[in-house]
């Protein structure tokens, strides 16, 4: 097993805050940092709603992990994970209530080919995504999995076997 901790890897949680579970990308960062607050080699980014202003943090990324509410029509509270073309970087699916901008961003980099070498994408299903600004007990329950698929994650691209 190669150990590459010299992976440089890229985290951005985007989202609403305004409307609970849409802001799970948004929710789970401050755990990140927390684990993550002395390793030089990981970016946190908030990406809220920017939309295109992400355009920058996502042609610089080499190792991208995306955190956002994914709605694929399951349980509230479902982790789930989307890796490389499974990712919509196109216009057309609208995975959540604001997801049409970040697919444009993605279809941008690959246009511009400067897509990141590795990128994967976690989230969770909405339980609701009625107007408020915590996420709803079903799903603020399973952040820690949420956080511990993350972690997993980065630890896969850094012990590369």
């Amino acid at each position: 097993m190669n150990q590459n901790k010299e992976a440089k890897i890229t985290i951005l949680g985007i989202g609403n805050t305004l409307f609970t579970d849409e802001g799970v990308g948004i929710h789970l960062l401050p755990l990140l940092e927390e684990v993550y607050k002395d390793d030089k080699q990981i970016e946190i980014i908030e990406g809220l709603t920017d939309g295109m202003k992400l355009l920058g943090p996502v042609e610089e990324a080499e190792n991208l992990i995306i955190i956002d509410a994914i709605n694929a029509g399951v349980e509230g509270g479902t982790i789930l994970s989307l890796e490389g073309d499974e990712i919509p970087a196109y216009f057309g699916i609208k995975m959540s209530v604001h997801q049409m901008g970040f697919q444009e961003v993605l279809f941008a980099a690959k246009f511009r080919e400067r897509y990141p070498k590795k990128i994967i994408m976690f989230g969770m299903q909405p339980t609701s995504l009625e107007l408020g600004v915590e996420l709803t007990g079903t799903n603020q329950a399973k952040l820690g999995d949420l956080a511990e698929a993350v972690m997993n994650q980065v630890n896969r691209w850094r012990y590369v076997s």
